[in-house]
């Protein structure tokens, strides 16, 4: 075997095809923070949102560029078509979840928050009404709602006339709004009653808890079936003020933000046992949603960057 020589400079001009990788890896990477925000709002589960990233990188490495007008609008395209597929199958999947499903929580950036349509579109509350929708109707909610992409485009994405994408679209806006919480709530509200329901579970103040809990309250605990949660929602300011009053002995609440909003990162000994967040109407917390299943832990250890 020869002995491998020192690699010398290349004058010569680049090949078509690295030109042509290197124009779709850069295409892709300035879009991915979006990409992967589109795959996460129609699945839930940032895990499934970057295997979905995965497929959608394969198909546009093989797109020949020069016959694309809208590189965003194609990618977009791509991800949704590779999210709808992923999402019928996670519907299967969920039939058999043991307990309450909850979407995998993620540490946001500061600026998500800014963005308060983005920020309600991911949180936990506004994603699991979008559970309740059909998969071409969550796909083309969110592609219209959040995305602001035309009918047309919408109407490539998930293989309908944009005739059919008008009407599910109105379909799905009417759902949504039947089911979302009414009005917007302030960060700092949110954060007020996150607040006073954190010392309230610290101190072991029972009458405390009461007094943020909304008295039909609803509790839900995502284990998956690994660790131990309720099987069923829990409900009532004197259950869930009784359950959370147990779990300052063991266990250290922090403030974080979490799918844009302000949360409860819970930690025993040291270690992510629990995410909490709420959903908050009129100064009270109506909501509470307490993601425990390990896998769906892992991203709130570093921020993930989201983007429209």
């Amino acid at each position: 075997m020869n002995e491998r020589s020192e690699p010398t400079a290349d004058t010569s001009e680049p090949l078509a095809g690295d030109r042509r990788t290197d124009a779709a890896t850069e295409a892709f990477v300035t879009h991915r923070n979006l990409l992967f925000t589109v795959a996460y709002e129609l699945l839930g589960s940032a895990a499934d949102a970057e295997d979905v990233l995965q497929e959608t990188w394969l198909k546009w490495a093989g797109v020949e560029l020069g016959t694309v007008q809208d590189q965003r609008a194609y990618l977009v395209r791509i991800t949704t078509r590779q999210a709808l597929g992923r999402l019928r199958t996670l519907g299967r999947r969920k039939e058999s979840y043991v307990g309450p499903w909850l979407p995998e929580p993620l540490l946001t950036a500061p600026d998500v928050a800014e963005d308060v349509e983005l920020a309600d579109s991911v949180s936990m509350a506004m994603l699991l009404v979008m559970e309740t929708l059909q998969p071409t109707e969550r796909a083309v909610f969110v592609l219209r709602e959040v995305f602001d992409l035309s009918y047309d485009e919408i109407a490539e994405a998930v293989g309908k006339s944009p005739a059919a994408v008008r009407q599910i679209a109105h379909r799905a806006r009417s759902h949504v709004a039947a089911r979302r919480p009414r009005g917007l709530v302030s960060p700092d509200e949110t954060r007020d009653a996150l607040e006073a329901f954190r010392r309230a579970v610290e101190t072991g103040d029972l009458q405390r808890l009461l007094d943020i809990l909304a008295p039909d309250v609803v509790l839900l605990t995502d284990g998956g079936g690994v660790v131990r949660a309720a099987l069923a929602p829990v409900v009532g300011a004197g259950t869930v003020a009784d359950l959370m009053g147990r779990i300052n002995a063991v266990a250290s609440l922090h403030p974080a933000q979490v799918n844009g909003h302000p949360a409860l990162i819970v930690r025993v000994g040291g270690e992510v046992d629990t995410v909490m967040a709420v959903r908050v109407e009129e100064g009270l917390i109506t909501g509470l949603y307490a993601v425990r299943n390990p896998a769906k832990l892992s991203r709130v250890e570093q921020e993930i960057a989201l983007s429209r």
